[in-house]
């Protein structure tokens, strides 16, 4: 029984998790954080010390038709 269960364990394949870049700006100051940076850190803060925030979106304008 053992060992049907150590060779299920080796057929499982894992499958590389996507990561995306996310970058982040603080609200006091302005500096920009990627999300890998922040993600190091034991606690979500800036080197100012404050603790807000904004996602950076890029300056392109989506149009959406309406139906």
């Amino acid at each position: 029984m053992i060992n049907m269960v150590e060779e299920n364990i080796d057929e499982v394949e894992e499958t590389p998790v996507e990561t995306f870049e996310v970058n982040y700006a603080c609200l006091r100051c302005g500096t920009a954080v990627s999300n890998t940076e922040l993600s190091r850190l034991p606690e979500i803060k800036c080197i100012c010390g404050f603790r807000v925030f904004t996602k950076v979106r890029p300056p392109v304008v989506k149009t959406v038709k309406a139906i």
